[in-house]
Parts: structure tokens; C-alpha cells; sequence
């Protein structure tokens, strides 16, 4: 008897182990944030030629026109009403070509300490719920990391996760599903 219970033992604990195995996921590695002389001097030396173009931020107003008192944020002109970071398929890696704009919204958030955001994580619809959910939110859990490095404050960000809550139900092709895999930038009162 005490050795149909160790058996028993065994094989749940082999099939745990096998579950488990099977839930692996990829550890984040964080880069460190780089200081970039945005001089015109200087600033092809600095950057690697595979870098982004962050021309834009150079010219970044975050406080609007003192003028006309237009919000940088609602300013189509204004690099800062852009929102919406894409990723690839099953991807919560932040590209490169999303740096600028995530590094203008830094520097607003710095720039405006009471100020805060939250990020919205989505997915399409492919994949179970939880997954989804899960995928979204470490989505979202990505730009704040990509924020933080930048230096902007814990207590600015929020992340969420919809998972596929928010997604396009017609879409037939992948052109409509890029589109869904996401994280929107919401400013708070706004």
C-alpha cells in the first residue's frame, strides 16, 4: 500500500512538473537608459545607426503654446498626442520605433509630476481569456518599465489589462488584428 501511494506521489508530481515546464515564460532582461546628447553635434555620434529617429523630441513643447494655451497632449502636431504603442504576435517586447514617443511622454510625466497615465494593455483574439489577460497586462507592464527607466515616477502610472475585451470582433486578416495587439496611453482626466 505505501507503495501505490508513493507511486501516486511520483506521477502527480511529474505531471506538475511537466505543467509547469510547459507554463515557462521568457524573463524580461531591463536595459539601462541611456543619456543622449540631442545636440545636432553630436547626436549621429551618439546614437547607433539601428537606433530610432528621435529627431521629434528635440522639438517636444510639453508645455503648449503659452499663447493660445493649447494642451500638448490634444495637438495633432505634437508628438504627445500620439497613444497607441503596437506589438508583434504573442509579443510584449516595446519596438524601437516606439521609443520616441514613449520618451516624449516621459518627459511630459516629468515634466508635470501630477500628472498620470494609465496604460491599457490589448490583445487580439487569439488565445484563451486568461491568457489574454495575461498577455495584456505584460504588455502594459513593458511601456511602464520602458517609462520608469526613463524617470518617471511609480505613482504616475497605472497599468491594466483588457486582454481581447477590446478588441475588433470582424476581423478576417491580419492587417485589422496588428490593430488590436496594443497598449493605449490614457492620461487621467483627460
Amino acid at each position: 500500500m505505501n507503495k501505490t501511494i508513493w507511486n501516486t506521489k511520483l506521477l502527480c508530481g511529474l505531471a506538475l512538473a511537466v505543467l509547469l515546464s510547459a507554463c515557462k515564460s521568457t524573463p524580461m532582461v531591463e536595459k539601462p537608459a541611456s543619456v543622449v546628447d540631442k545636440s545636432p553635434s553630436t547626436q549621429s555620434a551618439a546614437m547607433p545607426a539601428s537606433a530610432a529617429d528621435t529627431s521629434a523630441i528635440k522639438e517636444l513643447n510639453v508645455d503648449g503654446n503659452a499663447t493660445t494655451g493649447n494642451n500638448p497632449l490634444k495637438d495633432p502636431s505634437n508628438i504627445l498626442s500620439k497613444r497607441n504603442i503596437y506589438f508583434d504576435f504573442d509579443s510584449d517586447a516595446v519596438k524601437a520605433e516606439f521609443r520616441p514617443m514613449v520618451e516624449a511622454h516621459a518627459k511630459y510625466l516629468i515634466a508635470h509630476t501630477g500628472a498620470k497615465v494609465v496604460l491599457q494593455g490589448n490583445t487580439d483574439v487569439r488565445g484563451t481569456r486568461e491568457y489574454n489577460l495575461s498577455l495584456g497586462q505584460r504588455r502594459s507592464v513593458a511601456v511602464k518599465k520602458a517609462l520608469n527607466l526613463l524617470g518617471v515616477q511609480d505613482k504616475q502610472i497605472e497599468t491594466v489589462s483588457f486582454g481581447e475585451e477590446k478588441a475588433t470582433e470582424a476581423c478576417a486578416d491580419e492587417a485589422c488584428s496588428k490593430t488590436n495587439r496594443r497598449v493605449d496611453i490614457v492620461y487621467e482626466n483627460e
